[in-house]
């Protein structure tokens, strides 16, 4: 009987491992994420005129460029781009809307 205890508590225990390490991923992939969304939006660049600034779909083109470095797949339509303020100095919103899959033993997926 103990073995048999320790036998199911260690394949738990991998289970759990194993799904703590996909959602940890996704995690870390998804601040990579936002963090290259922050920098897009800044536009350093366009701000002390060495480039101009950008477009809606050059952003939609970059975000999901950067998403494709961390394995997220996102279509155009996922992409969410809006600006306020004036011309010459915008506030740039950047947002992706996306789900990734984490697959458990056996088969069965969740999405995060």
């Amino acid at each position: 009987m103990g073995k048999v205890k320790l036998i199911l508590g260690l394949a738990v225990l991998a289970v759990a491992i194993t799904a703590g390490w996909q959602i940890a991923s996704c995690q870390l992939a998804n601040i990579e994420l936002r963090d290259d969304l922050r920098d897009l939006a800044v536009q350093t660049g366009a701000h002390i005129g060495l480039v101009p600034f950008k477009t809606d779909e050059d952003f939609r083109n970059a975000v999901i460029r950067d998403a494709k470095k961390y394995g997220i797949q996102l279509a155009p339509e996922q992409v969410t781009v809006q600006r306020t303020g004036a011309a010459q100095v915008p506030i740039i919103y950047l947002a992706a809307d996306y789900k990734m899959p984490v697959t458990l033993a056996g088969g069965n997926s969740l999405t995060r």
